[in-house]
Formats: structure tokens, C-alpha cells, sequence
């Protein structure tokens, strides 16, 4: 059972919600027992408020995550509905679509490996809902227990590279390194991130820092509830917050 949380974190990674009490039952061998390499099919709704210095950004998204080819792979598809509220402009519509594909090549009873790669689109029916860019994004991750396996720490590495787009839009290539800890305590997990960045186009540093408290509250239904606040050299945001839905089917 401890085994399939870190699968579910690394399986739905940047999800920021986990299974915590599943009862599928532990194979005799984790490398060779397939269903430890299954991804699951999710549906993740969620709604984010960001302060900004010249107004808010509100996201409703919506994530779908599905296995594919061999369930060895995740397919991921973003679906963001923005609207930005400012002094000078007010809009909502379709933001950029992302695409991206997730696998795990390492898992055992202690630790995981995971790899993604997303690409952004520029399909933004406004200048103000999007970034202007087409954005790559690969991603490494890793993942190990502590505490007797009740505590759960999750280490990233992304890097987002515009690669095309608007000739009048800033360039994008931020690398964040960013640190998930997450503790399990019955239906229940309570969590705390923080991730690093570095703009190469500014020099800025866009951190931020947030707080999450979740709960399973069916047998493929959770919800949890996260405030955040940004740091650092033009960070890009004061504060924040998301709530969300996760459905395992």
C-alpha cells in the first residue's frame, strides 16, 4: 500500500493530491509486476486566484490524465479558462492548452523515478490570457519515504524554453527546482512546497511557497485546498490561492 502512494504522486505529479489509502495489494516483485507501472485514468478540476502588482489572475482548469499505449505512459491534456482583472484589462477566455507525456522508469518500495515533457501552446484567444509562446517544458522527478513511510519528499527539475511565438512577446526560459513534502495520517495528507526559480531573460527569481491540506473523501474522489504566496526578485505573483477535485477512474 505505502508503495502505490509514491505511484500515485509520481503517476499525477504537479497534481499536488494523492491517494492515501488505497488497497490494492503489494506483488512479490515491484520491477516485474506490471500494474505498478499502470497509469490511471483522472479527471482533476481545480480553480486558482493570484494577486498580482497590477491586478489578479483567476485559472479554472481542467486536467485529464490517461494511460496510453502499454500504461507504461500518461498522456496529460490542460484545458485553462482565464480571467485577468487589471486597471486597463479585463478578459476571460481560453488560455494556453498544454499537452504533455509522463513516464516512470524506476519505482520500488522506497523511491521513484519519473520523466515529463509538456509543450504550451500559443493558443490563447487574448494577448492578456497568455504567454504569446510556444513553450517546451521537460521535467525529472524524484520521490522516497521517511518516517516510517507516513512522510512522502518529492524533488523536481523543470526547465520551460520558448522555442516560437509572438516576435512582441518576452521570451520564456525559467528553471525551477521545487520540493513537495507530504504527510499522510489516515483519509487525510497535509503538505508544504517550495519551489526555486530562475528567469534567464529578466534574472529574476519567481519563487513561491505554498501550504496544502487534502482529504479523500470517496474511494476515487479527493479534494484539497492550498493558499500560496510568491517570493524572491520579481516574483511573479503576491499570493494565492487553489481548491480543487481529483477523480481516479
Amino acid at each position: 500500500m505505502e508503495k502505490l502512494h509514491l505511484f500515485y504522486w509520481l503517476s499525477l505529479i504537479c497534481v499536488f493530491s494523492i491517494n492515501a489509502q488505497d488497497t490494492i495489494k503489494q506483488g512479490k516483485n515491484p520491477y516485474t509486476e506490471a500494474r505498478y507501472h499502470y497509469y490511471i485514468k483522472t479527471i482533476l478540476f481545480f480553480n486558482e486566484y493570484l494577486d498580482t502588482d497590477s491586478g489578479s489572475l483567476n485559472t479554472t482548469q481542467i486536467r485529464f490524465l490517461h494511460p496510453i499505449g502499454n500504461k507504461a505512459w500518461n498522456l496529460r491534456i490542460d484545458l485553462p479558462l482565464v480571467s485577468t482583472n487589471t486597471s486597463s484589462v479585463n478578459k476571460t477566455g481560453i488560455g494556453d492548452i498544454g499537452v504533455g507525456i509522463s513516464y516512470i522508469p524506476y519505482l520500488d518500495r522506497r523511491e521513484g523515478i519519473a520523466f515529463r515533457a509538456r509543450i504550451i501552446s500559443n493558443s490563447a484567444v487574448d494577448p492578456a490570457l497568455g504567454t504569446g509562446k510556444w513553450v517546451f517544458a521537460p521535467a525529472v522527478f524524484y520521490g522516497t519515504y521517511f518516517y516510517k513511510k507516513a512522510l512522502i519528499w518529492i524533488v523536481s527539475l523543470e526547465n520551460q524554453l520558448s522555442f516560437a511565438g509572438s516576435g512582441n512577446r518576452s521570451d520564456i526560459n525559467t528553471t525551477s527546482f521545487e520540493n513537495y513534502f507530504m504527510l499522510i495520517f489516515g483519509k487525510n495528507w497535509l503538505a508544504a512546497d517550495a519551489a526555486f526559480r530562475y528567469n534567464a531573460i529578466n534574472k529574476g527569481f519567481p519563487n513561491n511557497f505554498f501550504i496544502e491540506f487534502g482529504r479523500k473523501i470517496s474511494a476515487n474522489d479527493m479534494v484539497y485546498l492550498h493558499p500560496s504566496a510568491g517570493f524572491g526578485n520579481r516574483k511573479s505573483y503576491n499570493f494565492g490561492v487553489e481548491a480543487g477535485m481529483l477523480v481516479l477512474f
